[in-house]
C-alpha cells in the first residue's frame, strides 16, 4: 500500500444507558457537517481505491466477463394494459432504461414514455420510483430521486407531447401513487422528519402543490403508509402497517372526494391486506391463523369477514391477487415459493415450474379481465424468465428468458441441503457450482445471508456470480431464522429476544458446507447487506475464525446506539423487530450481539465494508464507526471501507457502475481466500 492506513480520531463521548455510562469515542462520526468527518471518509475512499488499484487487471477481467455475458441491447416482454402494450429496453452504452408503448405487441417500442438516461443527465445518481399511467392513457405520473436520499420529486407527463405539466410535487416517498378514474386527481405519500411514509395527499391536476389536500395521516410512529389501486380499478387503498399490525382504508376511485372507509380497525398483532374481487373484498390475514388465511367480505360490509381458504400451519400465505374470473395464491412451503390458481369456489390448482429451488412471483398483470396469469421465475441456474399460465388450459408458456451470452448454462448445477443448528433446527441452504468443481472440501465458498423482517430470500440468477463459479467457487444462500421461508414461526424465532438464532443458524450453514465437504472450511467468505450486513457483523464478532473474508454492504452494525435514539430515521418503527434497548432485557440482549459493541482486540477476517452518505435506512456513520473501531483494536485485520459520496442505500444507480462495483466486490472475495492476501 502506498497511502497510510486511515485512523479516525477518538473523542470522549459517553452514552447514559440503563446499565450506566457507555464509552463511544467514535460517536462524532454521525455529524456529516463536521469537516473532519468528510475528511476521514475521503481518506477511507482513497485507501480503498489504492487497494483496488492493485487488483485492476482482475477487476477489469471480471467486469468484461459480466459485460460480454449481458445482452446490452435488450427489452422486456411487453405488457398489455387498457389497449396498449408497454415495454422497457436498455441500449449499449446507456446506463438506464427507456420506457415505451405501442398499440400492438410488435409496436410496443414505438411511442416514447420516459428515457431515464435523459432524465439522469447532470446527476451522478438517478432512481425512478413511480411510473403510473392514468386511466385515459393520456398522462402518466412519474417520480425520481437524484441523490439516493429516497425523497422523490413527483411529476405528471402528457404522453402525446412528451411534456411535463406544471404539476410538480417535491419530497414524496416510494409509498406509491394512485389516479382517480377521471384523471383529475393524483394521490401520493410524503415522509415525516424520520423518513417514515406517514401522510397521503390528494393533488388536483392543474393546481399548485401548495393547495393539495391532506387525506390521511398516521400519527403512530410505528406505522408506515402506502397507497395503490386495485386491479379492478374501482378502489384506491391506503394501507398503514407496523411490523405486527395493519389497517386498510378504501377510497372509491370514481368519487375520490367522498369519505374514506375503514375495512377493519387495527388490532394489536393482527395483520391484513385487502384486494377487490368484483362482488367481494378478499382479506389476507393472520387473524387466528399464524401463517395467514384468506377470507371474504361483502363490498357493503367490508368489516364482516367469512372463511374462504383455511390456514395451514407452516405454509405462509404471502399474496392473493384477484382477477375477474380467478385469483393467484402465493405461499411458502418448506422453504420454497409455490403459486396456485384459485377459482371462485375455492379450488386450488398449483402451477408447477421447476424441481430445483427457485423464485416464483406473480409478474406485472394489470388487466382485470385476463384469463391468463403472467408470472416470473428464476433459479441459481435459470435466468429470469417471464411466462404466462393459462388458467383455463392449465398450460405454462415461456414468453421471454433473459439471454446470457457466451455461456453454456448446462455447466452449472444447484442443490438444496440442510444444516443442523445448535438447537437441532434444520436450516435450508441452496448452493450452486460449476459441474467440474469437485465436492471434496477444496473449493472456496461465498455464503450470502439476510435473515430479518420475515423477508424470504428465494434463489436468484446472477450473471456476475458466474465469474466466481468459473473460478471453482461454491456460492451458497443461507435461509436462517428471522426470514420467512419456513413460515411465520421461522420469523418469530429470529427476532427480538431470539435474534441470535439468525447468526447461530448462519454459522451452522457455513460449518455444514465445510464439514460435508462441499467447500474448504478455511476459505469461506460471508456476504450480506443492510440487515444482512448485521448478520455478517454479528457472525464475525461471534466467530472470527470461521471466515477468511466478509463483505458487509451498508451494514446495520451499531444496533444498540441507533435503537436507543428515537430521533434517528426509522428507529421507532424498528422496535417491534429488534426491541427497545432503552429498557431491559433488550439493552443487554441487543448489546450482546450488536457488532459495534462486540469488536475486540482479535484478528478478524478480511473485511470489505460499504456505506452511502445519503442513506436514510442505515446511516453511513454505522459502518464508519465499525470500521474505525476495528482499525483501532485489530490493526492486523485488513479492512477496506468505501462510502459512496453521492448515493444512498442501494449504492451506484447506473448499470455499468453497478457491474464495476460488483467486479470489485468479487475481486475482494478472491483475495480473501488467496494464500497471500494483500494487506
Amino acid at each position: 500500500m502506498t497511502n497510510a492506513t486511515p485512523s479516525a480520531s477518538r473523542r470522549e463521548h459517553k452514552w447514559a444507558r440503563k446499565t450506566g455510562l457507555i464509552d463511544d469515542p467514535y460517536a462524532w462520526l454521525i455529524q456529516n457537517d463536521d469537516p473532519e468527518v468528510l475528511s476521514y471518509l475521503r481518506e477511507e475512499n482513497d485507501f480503498a481505491d489504492t487497494w483496488f488499484d492493485t487488483r485492476t487487471p482482475e477487476i477489469d477481467a471480471i467486469f468484461e466477463e459480466i459485460k460480454t455475458r449481458v445482452k446490452e441491447d435488450d427489452h422486456s416482454y411487453p405488457v398489455l394494459h387498457n389497449g396498449w402494450w408497454y415495454s422497457s429496453r436498455t441500449l449499449t452504452g446507456q446506463a438506464y432504461a427507456i420506457h415505451t408503448r405501442g398499440k400492438t405487441l410488435e409496436r410496443a417500442s414505438e411511442e416514447l414514455l420516459l428515457n431515464e438516461n435523459l432524465e439522469a443527465v447532470g446527476h451522478s445518481y438517478f432512481s425512478l420510483s413511480a411510473l403510473e399511467v392514468s386511466y385515459s392513457n393520456q398522462l402518466f405520473a412519474w417520480s425520481s430521486d437524484t441523490d439516493g436520499g429516497e425523497k422523490y420529486t413527483l411529476r405528471v407527463r402528457e404522453i402525446a407531447s412528451g411534456r411535463d405539466l406544471d404539476d410538480h410535487i417535491p419530497n414524496t416517498t416510494w409509498g406509491g401513487v394512485a389516479w382517480s378514474r377521471d384523471d383529475s386527481w393524483l394521490f401520493y405519500v410524503v415522509p415525516d422528519d424520520a423518513m417514515r411514509p406517514w401522510q397521503v395527499w390528494r393533488h388536483k391536476l392543474g393546481t399548485p402543490a401548495s393547495s393539495d389536500q391532506l387525506v390521511f395521516e398516521e400519527a403512530d410512529e410505528r406505522f408506515f403508509v402506502g397507497i395503490g389501486s386495485t386491479r379492478s380499478s374501482q378502489w384506491i387503498t391506503i394501507d398503514t402497517s407496523s411490523k405486527t399490525s395493519s389497517e386498510t382504508w378504501l377510497i372509491d376511485a370514481s368519487s375520490v372526494e367522498s369519505d374514506l372507509v375503514c375495512v377493519a380497525p387495527r388490532r394489536e398483532n393482527v395483520e391484513y391486506q385487502v384486494d377487490h374481487w368484483g362482488d367481494a373484498f378478499v382479506i389476507l390475514t393472520n387473524l387466528d391463523a399464524q401463517d395467514f388465511r384468506v377470507m371474504l367480505a361483502d363490498v357493503d360490509s367490508p368489516h364482516q369477514w367469512r372463511d374462504f381458504i383455511a390456514h395451514t400451519p407452516g405454509e405462509r400465505i404471502t399474496g392473493f391477487d384477484c382477477f375477474a374470473h380467478h385469483a393467484v395464491l402465493q405461499r411458502w412451503r418448506k422453504g420454497q415459493q409455490v403459486l396456485a390458481v384459485v377459482d371462485r369456489s375455492g379450488t386450488i390448482s398449483e402451477i408447477h415450474i421447476t424441481d430445483e429451488p427457485h423464485e416464483a412471483e406473480v409478474d406485472v398483470n394489470p388487466d382485470w379481465t385476463s384469463t391468463s396469469v403472467r408470472l416470473s421465475y428464476q433459479s441459481l441456474t435459470t435466468p429470469a424468465t417471464v411466462a404466462t399460465y393459462d388458467s383455463v388450459q392449465a398450460t405454462l408458456t415461456i414468453l421471454k428468458r433473459t439471454e446470457v451470452l457466451n455461456v453454456d448454462l448446462s455447466l452449472y448445477v444447484s442443490e438444496r441441503v440442510w444444516a443442523t443448528s445448535n438447537d437441532g433446527t434444520q436450516v435450508p441452504i441452496d448452493y450452486v457450482r460449476h459441474r467440474d468443481t469437485p465436492l471434496d472440501g477444496t473449493a472456496p465458498a461465498l455464503v450470502y445471508v439476510y435473515g430479518a423482517y420475515e423477508i424470504s430470500t428465494p434463489p436468484w440468477f446472477s450473471i456476475a456470480r458466474l465469474s466466481l463459479l468459473d473460478r471453482g467457487w461454491i456460492w451458497a444462500l443461507a435461509h436462517p431464522r428471522g426470514g420467512g421461508e419456513m413460515g411465520r414461526q421461522w420469523y418469530e424465532d429470529g427476532k427480538l429476544l431470539k435474534k441470535k438464532n439468525t447468526f447461530i443458524d448462519t454459522l451452522a450453514c457455513a460449518s455444514h458446507l465445510a464439514s460435508s465437504g462441499i467447500c474448504d472450511g478455511d476459505k469461506i467468505v460471508l456476504r450480506g447487506g443492510s440487515a444482512g450486513g448485521l448478520a455478517v457483523g454479528a457472525c464475525i464478532t461471534m466467530s472470527p475464525e470461521r471466515f477468511s473474508g466478509a463483505i458487509a454492504e451498508v451494514p446495520f452494525v451499531d444496533v444498540t446506539n441507533t435503537m436507543c435514539d428515537p430521533s434517528l430515521p426509522l428507529t421507532v418503527t424498528e422496535w417491534e423487530e429488534w426491541g427497545d434497548p432503552r429498557e431491559e432485557p433488550f439493552f443487554s440482549y441487543i448489546s450482546s450481539y450488536s457488532p459495534y459493541d462486540n469488536v475486540h482486540a482479535v484478528r478478524y477476517p478480511n473485511l470489505y465494508i460499504t456505506a452511502g452518505i445519503n442513506d436514510p435506512r442505515v446511516s453511513y456513520h454505522e459502518p464508519a464507526k465499525f470500521t474505525a473501531k476495528i482499525r483501532h483494536l485489530s490493526p492486523e485485520t485488513t479492512v477496506i471501507f468505501r462510502c459512496e459520496m453521492d448515493s444512498g442505500h442501494g449504492g451506484p444507480s447506473g448499470r455499468y457502475e453497478q457491474w464495476r462495483e460488483e467486479a470489485k466486490t468479487l475481486s475482494f472475495a478472491l483475495a480473501s481466500v488467496s494464500s497471500t492476501p494483500q494487506r
